[in-house]
């Protein structure tokens, strides 16, 4: 099979170990865009190719020039609004991102803060710094447990599963709010499926682990802040869009919650921008599924799938596009600018 090849924004280096990438050279004929121009380069040579492991733009007219295209690989891991879906599923071309190489490191961050927030690590870490730390029960007034408390989570998916696994030793009491999934389906998982309102209002901790669409995004609002708990705390461990920051950064600057985030409306996050000053609140710079393990692991599920469709076999290792849902996604790109 006949592969074009064109990662960016990834780097080769960065998706594929040199076992992975010497496989994939071996196994398939492989072209490789080096930087020259774009437009020319697919017009040269789509018409010969099997496989496509690209983020590029592939609308009607670049479908077109591609009568041989079975799959398409965005190694990016988004699905983008920059392909003609509606042509793939005509066609049968498979559209595939293997997204959920990042669920695992995602969800082990997110207890780990978790707990930090719970128990203020952070906080008496920075404190210990300056000589301000509370010792034995002064250092803990506002200190719960994890272990058998009450647990959302915001979206079932990869993330979500994950993080649901590395609770079970918690024994938490976990609710889930999944308009995606059917309420029989979540209950067979384990969890108790519950509505919006609801799973705000009742859990000591929830997480925010849902993909961004057209119906969720800016859904942890104003309103949906002062359903919660006082004291409790929100971990957005998704997408940035999915919180309203100017409602989220007042809730933590008056103490009604205690918030955790690894996403911002603009990354970098600007040296001046006032939520760095927000007390309250737990930072990460977006790293929490930046791991060389998961991001080898995209090349990993790539080959695998690449070796199923080959075969004619439907894929497994990648999540595909589906035709009912891909027009909602909303995630944002890469950016490496």
């Amino acid at each position: 099979m006949r592969v074009l090849y064109d990662p960016e924004p990834r780097a080769t280096d960065e998706i594929f170990s040199a076992e992975a990438l010497a496989e994939l050279r071996s196994r398939y004929q492989v072209t490789e865009w080096q930087g020259e121009d774009r437009e020319a380069f697919y017009a040269a040579h789509l018409p010969g190719t099997d496989i496509l492991i690209s983020q590029q733009a592939m609308g009607a007219d670049r479908l077109a020039m591609a009568p041989k295209l079975r799959a398409i690989f965005n190694v990016e891991t988004n699905f983008l609004p920059n392909v003609d879906y509606d042509e793939c599923f005509r066609r049968g071309v498979h559209v595939l991102a293997p997204g959920a190489v990042f669920a695992a490191p995602v969800a082990e961050m997110a207890l780990g803060m978790a707990l930090s927030l719970a128990r203020n690590i952070h906080g008496e870490h920075a404190a210990f710094l300056t000589g301000q730390e509370k010792w034995l029960f002064d250092g803990n007034r506002q200190s719960e447990l994890l272990a058998g408390s009450t647990v959302g989570i915001i979206g079932f998916g990869d993330l979500g599963r994950a993080l649901h696994r590395l609770l079970a030793p918690f024994g938490c009491r976990v609710q889930v709010f999944d308009p995606w999934l059917p309420p029989g389906h979540l209950r067979r998982l384990g969890v108790e499926p519950v509505a919006f309102d609801a799973l705000m209002s009742g859990n000591r901790f929830v997480f925010v682990m849902a993909a961004i669409t057209t119906a969720n995004a800016g859904m942890i609002d104003a309103n949906a802040l002062a359903l919660m708990q006082p004291g409790a705390m929100l971990l957005l461990m998704s997408r940035a869009a999915a919180a309203d920051f100017p409602a989220l950064t007042e809730a933590a600057r008056t103490g009604r919650v205690r918030v955790a985030t690894d996403v911002f409306p603009v990354e970098p996050l600007p040296q001046d921008d006032p939520i760095r000053q927000t007390p309250n609140m737990l930072f990460s710079p977006h790293r929490a599924g930046a791991l060389t393990f998961a991001l080898r692991e995209i090349g990993t599920r790539v080959l695998e799938d690449m070796d199923l469709v080959a075969r004619g076999l439907p894929p497994v290792a990648c999540r595909r596009a589906e035709r009912e849902t891909v027009a909602m996604m909303r995630s944002k790109p890469v950016d490496r600018s």
